[in-house]
């Protein structure tokens, strides 16, 4: 529309605004400038979602089934450890939900707005379409607007657009109704912060009817998929429900065919059934996912739902945003070339620390002795209309103005000129005009008039005719200007943003009016957003985990490929492609050729949705980083969402899974470590609960099929899995990560929690344990009846000490004890001591003696016990030895 239909669309005026009445009228039909929130989920709902996984159901059947036998000490303990799980998750998600809650803070709480013909400050929330806004540099942008007037105006538009650079806005263009958000250059959006000029705009858009609003009504059409960690204990609970069926069946069936009485054939199935299924799995799974969380904090990243812990190990692909994630956000200029050198400048970012450095015969160098290299740096500090102050942070400082034009004043900082102190009179400034690509200064210095300008390169050229070589002005010949252009377009080709300074002494004047003509060129500087420090290591390691990272920019797609071949994200010979290019293809077409693709740039946040549900296609773990509004719904999308918990938005930390308190990438391989390193902690405490029940199973159901009675009693089942489920695997929770954990590809994204080779080595291993125990209940048994009390008491002790030295050995499936380091992970000591006390103390004391049906145990016999106790232990261990032995001479 015109701007004068526009007005009158809305019922407003330019100098006047609305009234009141209007603005009440317009609310009523609009609602409030603020984005929906969604509702409080009650505390009985979150409590209720512990109670989902299909292992805790299992667990509540147990217990309703020992409950009607009788068997009451069961029922309560298996219903405690239900409770305790769903009372650590809650208060986990809890706590992570308050830590993310102290991130929140409205991004634009004030507007300036003219309403009846005055100006006056009004919560954003309060604004409506109709409004006639006032914004100048620094404000954030409090609704979609029109613009009506502009001055020298550009906006800052990374969080919505992905565009590092700002946008110059004008008011008098006309434009087509199908133009891309980020080409509207008469508009400004929500979210967004206004780097330079003043304007007056028109309010057409609020709250949810915004650009941001409608990324937020994105994010409701996908709903949370479970995480990998929780489709895998589905999977292992409807493995265990089979198993448990088919135990129960095979047993009662076995029994009741050999004349057993129905109720003691059913308490001896409902008692195997307890022993196959690891009642304390759940709780220490728990566990150890808020563990690792707090872990996780430490390392500077909030986990906002607990099994999200552990996705970051399965994670196969990180498609990360540039700008704020990969980069700084903050302009910082890389080179300058003058007619006396090329310079490298050192330091990233606007804190104003780093040295020039001449780049042949490479040396640091001081500006103040190259009189070409310091003109061009005091032109670009005097010839700016942008301040650096220190920020909030430590060592942070903030631009209030263009970033472009506070880079430059960082430049002049380093090189130790502060443009606050130099003396100056502004006579007259030529703002930055998108026509003519320059800006100008005229100033009076002592008793003449100079003018600095700097602008476009080819537009600086075309008026400059003269040159400063070596401090002396000399003419600019047609030769000079074409190897200046070459070094022009040599800087662009890196995605530089490269200005050109030129200055003159008594400017041209014509009635009056100062013309930017006959210029000496001074130089030209190259600058970009950089890439983090840290960021290259980080992406390295990456590569090493197996994990592909991947560029999703809305930038353009020189500087994306640029900062993605720095940062050894895109080859050499590797290519951007955009969005443009991504409209062209179908989902299947875009599923089949991701794979190819480092670099995406030019992209939208529906273009990022399509890219991570393509990864998601190909049966990819996706992790999605990111801080901009345009990134919310596909970090929301992706298998784990990972927002920036200082530049993000509210609406992309609502969406994540994860929060960055730092802004670091690096802290996300941090976090992959540790997610890594749970997943193998998980599978190293459900490898020893499953083969230490399996050897209970097999216990008895040798017994059953040789015609034995049984080695154990059902109160002692229950015992031994207390007593050796719990602390222990609790102690291998904490296990830490094994040393060569980020040199291992990325788990397959199917791979059950229990793999057919390691389903056969827990079968092994229980089977070892079995063998044990049965052994010393066969040998002490011998045929006699009246020796079945003191066999049960055998089998009873070797079952329980046979478990807890196997506890030891489960640290790892490769490394020995010694290779581990014996007192590594000092918890599963103190849970094998105690563990242990508590077991000798049953098998000794006369009270506890009498609960669980045991008789004293004679010296001898303890001799046996103790042995037979370390036979598997010590064979899985002899077996760690052979395998390393064979791999050493194979290696040979």
């Amino acid at each position: 529309m015109s701007i004068e239909d526009l007005l009158k669309y809305f019922g407003t005026n330019a100098t006047v605004g609305l009234d009141e009445t209007s603005v009440q009228t317009i609310r009523k039909r609009y609602g409030k400038n603020e984005l929906a929130k969604a509702l409080p989920v009650p505390v009985w709902r979150k409590l209720l979602a512990q109670f989902q996984e299909l292992v805790i159901w299992i667990l509540i059947i147990a217990a309703i089934i020992a409950g009607v036998m009788g068997e009451w000490v069961d029922t309560v303990a298996i219903l405690a450890i239900v409770v305790l799980n769903a009372m650590l998750g809650y208060f986990q998600e809890e706590k992570a939900g308050r830590a993310l809650a102290a991130l929140r803070a409205m991004s634009s709480p004030m507007a300036r707005v003219l309403r009846s013909g005055a100006t006056s400050m009004v919560p954003a929330g309060d604004l409506v379409p109709g409004d006639i806004i006032q914004l100048e540099a620094g404000d954030n942008v409090p609704a979609d607007s029109r613009l009506i007037e502009t001055f020298g105006v550009s906006a800052q538009e990374a969080s919505l657009t992905g565009e590092s650079m700002p946008v110059t806005k004008d008011a008098s263009i006309d434009l087509a109704q199908n133009t891309g958000l980020a080409d509207r250059s008469n508009s400004i959006f929500l979210g967004t912060v206004i780097a330079s000029g003043k304007a007056r705009a028109v309010v057409t858009a609020t709250g949810m009817q915004s650009e941001i609003g409608r990324i937020a009504g994105m994010l409701r059409q996908d709903e949370y998929e479970p995480t990998p960690l929780q489709r895998r204990l589905a999977e292992l609970g409807r493995i265990l429900v089979v198993v448990c069926l088919v135990l129960v069946s095979g047993i009662f069936t076995i029994q009741y065919s050999r004349g057993g009485e129905l109720m003691e054939t059913m308490l001896v199935a409902v008692s195997l059934a307890v022993a196959a299924v690891p009642e304390g799995l759940p709780a220490v799974v728990t566990i150890a996912l808020a563990l690792g969380l707090q872990r996780m904090v430490k390392r500077n990243a909030l986990i906002r739902r607990l099994p999200s812990v552990e996705t970051l190990g399965s994670v196969t692909v990180i498609c990360t945003d540039k700008t704020g994630t990969l980069t700084r956000n903050e302009m910082t200029v890389r080179e300058v070339w003058t007619g006396d050198g090329h310079y490298l400048v050192s330091g990233a970012g606007y804190e104003p620390h780093g040295e020039f450095h001449l780049e042949n015969p490479r040396r640091v160098v001081s500006p103040h002795e190259y009189p070409d290299l310091l003109k061009a740096i005091t032109i670009a500090a005097i010839c700016n209309s942008a301040t650096i102050v220190p920020g909030q942070h430590s060592r942070s400082w903030q631009v209030i103005g263009d970033p472009t034009e506070g880079a430059l004043l960082v430049m002049a900082l380093k090189a130790g000129i502060d443009p606050a102190a130099i003396p100056r009179q502004v006579k007259l400034e030529i703002p930055f005009d998108s026509d003519r690509k320059a800006m100008s200064v005229i100033l009076r210095e002592q008793d003449r008039m100079v003018m600095y300008s700097k602008g476009a390169p080819e537009v600086i050229l075309d008026k400059c005719t003269k040159e400063l070589r070596q401090g002396q002005v000399t003419d600019l010949g047609d030769d000079r200007k074409r190897e200046i252009q070459l070094k022009n377009s040599e800087m662009a080709s890196r995605a530089l943003r490269v200005l050109a300074f030129a200055y003159r002494e008594e400017p041209n004047q014509h009635v009056g009016q100062f013309h930017e003509t006959d210029l000496v060129f001074a130089g030209i500087a190259g600058m970009i957003d950089p890439p983090r420090d840290e960021v290259k290591k980080a992406v390295r390691e990456c590569h090493i985990a197996g994990i592909r990272p991947v560029m999703i920019t809305g930038d353009h797609p020189a500087t994306a490929l640029a900062i993605g071949r720095e940062l050894e994200i895109a080859t050499t010979d590797g290519r951007a492609v955009t969005g443009l290019e991504i409209d062209e293809l179908s989902d299947e077409q875009l599923a089949n050729q991701v794979e190819q693709i480092a670099i995406f740039a030019r992209v939208s946040a529906a273009h990022k949705l399509r890219i991570v549900k393509a990864w998601k296609k190909r049966g990819q773990v996706v992790a999605m980083t990111g801080d901009g509004v345009n990134d919310a719904p596909a970090v929301k999308a992706a298998d784990i969402g990972i927002a920036m918990g200082i530049t993000g938005t509210d609406v992309t930390r609502e969406a994540a899974d994860m929060v960055l308190t730092d802004d670091n990438f690096t802290s996300i391989v941090s976090a992959v470590r540790e997610g890594r390193g749970i997943f193998d902690n998980i599978q190293k405490f459900v490898h020893y609960l499953l083969a230490c029940n399996a050897g209970e199973v097999m216990l008895m159901l040798a017994a059953a099929i040789l015609g034995l009675p049984l080695p154990l009693l059902a109160i002692q089942i229950l015992w031994i899995n207390l007593v050796t489920d719990g602390l222990p695997a609790l102690a291998l929770a904490m296990e830490p990560p094994e040393r060569d954990i980020m040199q291992r590809k990325p788990r397959p994204p199917r791979e059950t929690v229990i793999t057919w080779y390691r389903g056969c080595r827990i079968l092994y291993h229980g089977s070892l344990i079995c063998l044990s125990a049965f052994v010393g209940f066969w040998w002490v048994l011998n045929n006699d009846p009246a020796n079945l009390d003191m066999a049960r008491s055998v089998a009873f002790a070797i079952m329980a000490f046979s478990q807890l030295a196997f506890a030891m050995v489960c640290r790892s499936h490769r490394y020995t004890l010694p290779q581990l380091g014996l007192f590594s992970n000092y918890w599963l000591f103190v849970a094998f001591a105690a563990s242990g006390l508590l077991q000798f103390g049953v098998l000794t004391i006369p009270f506890a003696q009498h609960v669980f049906d045991i008789v004293p145990v004679t010296p001898q016999i303890w001799l046996w016990v103790i042995g037979l106790s370390l036979v598997p232990a010590t064979v899985i261990e002899l077996a760690k030895i052979v395998f390393h032995l064979v791999r050493k001479i194979e290696r040979k």
